[in-house]
């Protein structure tokens, strides 16, 4: 009984409704400290030890919250492709209507090859760099590599008429294919003239 009607402690409601907002913002630095070092120095060049170290934890809370830097890893790949999914999506949308929302993939890409950190694809960095029997990272890349060819083919329905579904993904495929390629050749070469050469090819092909 005397627990039963004890008075609810206001610091311990408090407490309650801190610690989760508290945990998940932690959590959060730990995806995007660990998303800049894997992005710009690689997997394998990236300790657990160095993302602990610059996001400012101990070790213990970085395992609270993945049990493996291979979980660290799916985390990272997983916030980069919804930043880039919503901000390509957001920049397409913006153009005029028809074969200009298509081709903006590639003005899309123009500006990221212009940022001060681009790096080329983080998806590609990270499967060069894992053994092949690692299913479980090159699953995920390649859930989100569909994913960017469905958006592809978003673009292509509703910009473009009298394609059958074959004709669709056909050429969401060619389209999705050339971009890769500006964004590995304009990283190789570190020169934006592979995103317009193909920008200006996918141009010839979209009728």
């Amino acid at each position: 009984m005397f627990y039963k009607n004890r008075p609810t402690c206001l610091f311990f409601k408090i407490k309650c409704y801190i610690c989760p907002v508290k945990h998940s913002e932690i959590k959060q630095s730990i995806i995007e400290t660990a998303s800049s070092l894997f992005y710009r120095n690689g997997y394998n060049y990236t300790g657990i030890n160095e993302i602990i170290s610059e996001t400012g934890i101990a070790k213990a809370t970085l395992y609270s919250h993945f049990k493996s830097k291979e979980d660290v890893c799916l985390a990272y790949l997983q916030y980069k492709n919804s930043v880039f999914v919503k901000d390509i999506k957001a920049y397409c949308k913006s153009q005029p209507k028809g074969k200009s929302q298509i081709l903006a993939i590639f003005d899309f890409l123009q500006l990221f090859f212009l940022d001060s950190d681009f790096n080329g694809c983080w998806c590609i960095k990270t499967v060069s760099e894992i053994p092949k029997e690692n299913q479980k990272i090159r699953s995920e890349i390649q859930g989100q590599k569909s994913q960017f060819i469905q958006l592809i083919s978003d673009l292509i329905s509703n910009n473009l008429t009298n394609l059958s579904v074959d004709q669709t993904e056909s050429l969401s495929r060619k389209v999705y294919l050339m971009y890769e390629s500006a964004v590995a050749e304009s990283h190789l070469h570190q020169d934006d003239w592979p995103i317009k050469e193909m920008k200006s090819l996918c141009s010839q092909i979209i009728i």
